[in-house]
């Protein structure tokens, strides 16, 4: 079953929910996990392609960005995978859901992490996405962080 991990910060940054996400994805792909995050919209797709390159100085996360035009990405590709509009193929063990809802496809993962911040609106998108996997059974974990 689906291990569902929220992330919770201190702040109202909504620019900080990005950062951690690229935390949390070079922490998974560096411990071999193939990981997709899935994005609100091509403007945050956008932010984080260019964040990934930056949150850190001594930090490399290979990823690439998917749009449905192009073929499909396969496993020999060891990089994270960033898409808004997108289903990615079954392989994937980590998803990093930066969505308000909940993808259709998140159970095909063997984890789902999930950042929320305080920001009002975001916060309880959250409260949402936590009760959406509560009333299924999944295992909920969740992690304060201090960013």
């Amino acid at each position: 079953m689906t291990r569902i991990d929220f992330y919770i910060l201190k702040n109202q940054d909504n620019h900080q929910i990005n950062t951690v996400a690229c935390r949390l994805a070079e922490k998974a792909w560096q411990n071999d996990n193939q990981v997709y995050i899935h994005t609100q919209n091509a403007e945050q797709l956008k932010q984080l392609d260019d964040l990934l390159w930056t949150f850190r100085s001594d930090s490399f996360v290979p990823h690439t960005c998917v749009k449905l035009d192009k073929p499909a990405f396969t496993k020999k590709h060891n990089q994270v995978l960033l898409g808004h509009q997108f289903e990615p193929d079954p392989f994937f063990d980590v998803l990093i859901n930066l969505d308000k809802t909940v993808p259709a496809f998140f159970s095909r993962f063997k984890r789902v992490l999930e950042v929320v911040n305080q920001d009002d609106n975001v916060r309880e998108q959250g409260r949402q996405r936590y009760s959406f996997y509560r009333e299924r059974g999944y295992p909920l974990h969740h992690h304060n962080l201090q960013t």
